[in-house]
């Protein structure tokens, strides 16, 4: 099955109102890649100021709750960053289990409530580095994956994304054959759970991807993107990789 490239920028702590003018490239380079998608994730006080700025580009925030309102300090709800003008969310982000420890029924949780409130969703899951060095990335994955991903996940909302913790913001990457590998087992797990609408689900490679080495990365079997982190931050260094994707 074609599946559509998509290239996702995750901005994480950064960025001001001043650093939305780097958009503007962004948009200019996704309305001239009319074969692939271009999103990026920001922060949420930037989520409405973005969304006027560049309307042609998807624009969609970086966690919310899982809980439609309530006494939470400090969370947004899905509804909150979809009024905004968000259209996406990611759930599940290494980050976030690592530093807010995040489990994968959170992620799970917090997926299914930002598809009832009409977003999309970006899952993201990865082993760590000593999971990796142990052997036990395949698990490790697969168990993110059994516990993450929402029974009704389709390829119309639910994207997932493949980041080895130990490769985001390091400069080191898997071997294009281990990013293959993962992925196939990847779209082999999800398909034992969603059966056929498995074939439609996109599955995104990140961790350290650069202008440098999209084009290889992006060219391996099962892998249908990026989700792209510093490199995200310019339009000097994201448009190569969308130009890699629209090549790819």
């Amino acid at each position: 099955m074609a599946r559509r490239k998509l290239v996702a920028g995750n901005w994480k702590m950064h960025g001001s109102l001043g650093s939305l003018s780097e958009l503007d490239g962004v948009a200019a380079a996704a309305r001239q890649a009319p074969g692939i998608d271009v999103a990026v994730a920001v922060p949420f006080t930037l989520i409405a100021p973005a969304a006027l700025r560049v309307p042609g580009l998807a624009i969609g925030a970086e966690d919310v709750h899982e809980a439609e309102r309530g006494a939470h300090t400090g969370c947004v709800s899905a509804a909150m960053v979809k009024e905004a003008g968000a259209t996406f969310t990611l759930a599940g982000h290494s980050e976030r289990r690592a530093d807010q420890h995040e489990t994968s029924h959170d992620a799970w949780a917090k997926a299914a409530a930002a598809h009832r409130a009409g977003l999309r969703v970006i899952l993201c899951c990865g082993e760590t580095e000593a999971e990796h060095n142990a052997g036990r990335a395949e698990r490790v994955v697969q168990s993110q994956i059994e516990k993450s991903v929402p029974d009704d996940a389709d390829g119309d909302w639910f994207t997932l994304a493949y980041e080895p913790r130990w490769a985001i913001g390091t400069g080191r990457t898997p071997t294009l054959e281990q990013i293959g590998a993962m992925h196939a087992i990847a779209r082999a797990k999800l398909a034992t759970m969603i059966g056929d609408r498995a074939q439609a689900v996109r599955i995104l490679y990140g961790g350290s991807v650069t202008g440098d080495n999209a084009g290889a990365i992006l060219a391996v079997e099962h892998v249908d993107g990026a989700l792209v982190g510093g490199a995200s931050l310019t339009a000097a260094k994201f448009v190569p990789i969308i130009a890699a994707a629209a090549d790819a």
